[in-house]
């Protein structure tokens, strides 16, 4: 079906009226928009710098800066939409509604985030500490908004959310660990003469910290004499150190002839004489 001509004129008119009318503020506010990005970065990038020398996690240094560059580009939007005349408050209104109807389907993801920012500025613990919480330990490696991730010794990983965690009891070990050893001896033992190889095999291992000074004192009384070690090590050295200060302390007493008694029960037969 062939279109007038007189129709297309109108249609072609009316494009070109409204070319000539919005034209210009349409690219306006692409310009606005424009320098809003750019402008957003450039705060971004300044704040990033300035909040450099404060103690902040990864995690907050980025919330951060994109809050500014958000901020930064909304005021922009705003600039954009009142130069194409465009009404902010109904526009408000609407996106407010929104937001509530969206937050309600969001409750589990909101409430990580919230209990994410709440350990990220509260700092109950920092990448690097050993933590405890809900029925599992492990080293620091990543606080989110979202979750933390701790790894185990055997290198996996658990990924916690946020919200299991803020409002739980958390035992946080921080950076170094102490262990705690026992080690049998004979009750005719030379107790100086074993505790001196015990602090000759923690001097000689290089995972041992020096400070905070490792315990050796006698922890039971029992089928033998349990002498307790307990130093400190990095978290990170926490199962090597365990194994080898084991195995070091076994040497050291045999090259002593100091004796670990092995576990034994005495059992007595009660019986009828003949």
């Amino acid at each position: 079906m062939d279109i007038p001509l007189q129709t297309i004129d109108q249609v072609r008119a009316t494009a070109i009226d409204l070319a000539f009318k919005f034209g210009p503020k349409l690219l306006v506010a692409v310009l606005i928009l424009v320098a809003g990005y750019l402008v957003g970065r450039w705060a971004g990038g300044v704040t990033t710098r300035a909040i450099a020398r404060f103690r902040f996690e990864p995690p907050v240094r980025v919330l951060i800066e994109r809050i500014v560059r958000v901020v930064v580009l909304g005021l922009f939007l705003i600039l954009a939409l009142q130069n194409l005349g465009v009404e902010l408050l109904p526009l408000i209104a609407g996106l407010g509604v929104a937001g509530a109807g969206v937050a309600l389907a969001m409750q589990g993801v909101l409430g990580n985030m919230v209990a994410g920012l709440t350990i990220i500025f509260t700092q109950p613990f920092r990448v690097g500490d050993y933590i405890s919480i809900v029925k599992e330990e492990g080293a620091v490696l990543d606080i989110s908004l979202f979750n933390t991730t701790l790894g185990h010794p055997d290198l996996s990983k658990v990924v916690i959310p946020n919200r299991k965690i803020v409002g739980e009891v958390l035992h946080n070990y921080g950076r170094i660990r102490q262990l705690a050893l026992e080690v049998g001896v004979a009750y005719d033992t030379d107790l100086a003469a074993a505790v001196s190889a015990v602090h000759a095999v923690l001097g000689a291992n290089p995972r041992v910290l020096p400070e905070p000074a490792p315990l050796i004192f006698v922890a039971r009384l029992a089928e033998s004499i349990r002498i307790g070690v307990s130093p400190w090590v990095n978290v990170a050295d926490y199962v090597a150190v365990v194994g080898e200060l084991n195995r070091a302390i076994l040497e050291a007493f045999r090259d002593r002839r100091i004796v670990i008694p092995m576990p034994r029960r005495e059992v007595h037969l009660v019986g009828k004489t003949a």
